[in-house]
């Protein structure tokens, strides 16, 4: 790994120093280098230590890699550190759902929005998920070849569409899809790119596709809100919980907070788990020995079943395949927080204003933390071995207060969707490198094809 000048590079704990980075241009600072390869840049700080000053743009910036750091700045989210006001692109497509929200706002929306995913909730999910993994295990058979990104979107469409929105019917799912899938596109551009800083004022063609997609999202969920107030009696799905939610002074959500809430849970519950199997098929059509072990549990515990909820405890082994697949390819791939006055990071004051940046990336492929980073080993999660992994050095979640609310949601999915498919069939996915691209979420730069082996 290169660096520029000044840095020091070493396998030990470097303790809490704020060390310089690179100096960047004038005006820009390291904007150039951030937007060529983001992930590349992250690794490069890291190189310099585990704390690190740069400059994006005009932004005076820390970059920290060590997880008491990192732990520190999600745990003190909303009382020292603020949430960024991100672009426009991600502004206009989330609006101020409870990712984005501050303050008592932020407070307010996550109680309202919590109810929905809590364990019990999930549980009654479940069956959901497991019934659309069948109906797409039903529709393969051995020979095929599919694009495995576009089969796992789709399969979490279907169940992101009848959990939230309660419908099934393609139209829903179809353009919705085409819409996120241009917003995430455009949030990735403008975020490494010049449009990071131009004031939202500035009409580029990315702000005006993002515009045009939110627009489709917006009419889409407006339709199906609609139709959940026009019907008679309870129904199960994520959107009535939110339609019928109440705060502490009795004020239901608004059609606004309830369009943004209904966004993020989709985008939540569909664009991450998609690109987490997506991954997993990857990392498992090339690890031989990972795909022997899972397919061994499956067999044990579900045998010639299909799973359900109950044996989501026992799959042990898909858990830990899910969770070395988020180590390698964390679909949320960075945190940041603007610090407040009074802020500390590692005992070094943050001045008022300060980015604090840390990327899921860069940490999760330190080999302190991580023997052989690169290599897929799922055993690395063995409970029975003993977990001497520092807290915070996995975080694909996030963590502190604002923990992704949809955790549970997102493991249960995953794992179930990956022991209907295991159990049946292996996805030989076609030889080759596939480089992991930062959009929204980090997705692979092509589609991923692989033939269909019936077991």
């Amino acid at each position: 790994m290169s660096t520029e000048s000044g840095a020091a590079l070493d396998a030990e704990p470097r303790g809490h120093r704020l060390v310089q980075g690179p100096r960047g241009l004038p005006l820009l600072g390291s904007l150039p280098r951030f937007g060529k390869d983001p992930l590349a840049f992250f690794e490069r700080l890291r190189g310099y230590g585990d704390m690190v000053s740069w400059r994006f743009g005009r932004n005076d910036c820390v970059f920290v890699a060590d997880p008491t750091c990192i732990g520190e700045l999600l745990t003190e989210t909303e009382r020292t550190f603020d949430q960024p006001l991100l672009g426009i692109a991600f502004r206009t497509v989330m609006g101020n759902g409870v990712v984005v929200a501050r303050g008592s706002d932020w407070r307010r929306k996550r109680s309202l929005v919590q109810p929905s995913v809590r364990p019990k909730q999930v549980k009654s999910y479940a069956s959901t998920m497991t019934a659309c993994a069948v109906e797409l295990a039903d529709g393969w058979s051995g020979g095929e070849r599919v694009d495995i990104k576009r089969e796992m979107a789709a399969l979490t469409q279907k169940i992101a569409v009848r959990t939230i929105f309660g419908v099934d019917t393609p139209a829903d799912a179809e353009s919705m899809g085409r819409a996120m899938d241009i917003a995430q596109q455009e949030i990735g551009k403008e975020f490494s790119g010049l449009g990071a800083v131009l004031p939202d004022w500035v009409p580029t063609p990315g702000r005006a596709r993002i515009k045009k997609a939110a627009a489709v999202i917006d009419a889409e969920v407006g339709r199906v809100v609609a139709r959940h107030r026009d019907g008679d009696g309870e129904r199960p799905d994520l959107l009535s919980r939110l339609l019928t939610a109440v705060d502490e002074s009795g004020a239901h959500l608004t059609d606004q907070e309830i369009r943004d809430e209904t966004v993020t849970l989709y985008i939540g519950g569909h664009e991450t788990t998609a690109s987490t199997l997506v991954w997993a098929w990857y990392l498992l059509s090339r690890t031989p020995h990972a795909l022997a072990a899972l397919t061994e549990e499956l067999d044990r515990v579900i045998g010639d079943r299909d799973p359900g909820i109950d044996d989501y405890a026992q799959l042990t082994y898909a858990q830990a395949v899910v969770k070395e697949t988020l180590r390698l390819y964390p679909t949320i791939w960075l945190v940041t927080g603007i610090a407040k006055e009074g802020a500390r990071i590692g005992g070094i004051p943050m001045p008022e204003g300060t980015r604090v940046w840390s990327s899921q990336w860069a940490t999760h492929r330190d080999e302190r933390w991580f023997p052989e980073p690169e290599a897929f080993r799922p055993e690395r999660w063995d409970a029975a071995d003993g977990d001497e992994t520092p807290e915070y050095a996995w975080f694909p979640f996030g963590g502190g207060p604002r923990v992704c609310l949809g955790t549970r949601f997102a493991m249960v999915e995953a794992v179930l969707i990956l022991a209907v498919l295991a159990r049946r069939f292996e996805l030989a996915v076609d030889p080759g490198t596939i480089n992991p691209v930062p959009t929204l979420t980090l997705q692979p730069d092509r589609e991923v094809m692989a033939t269909v082996r019936a077991r």
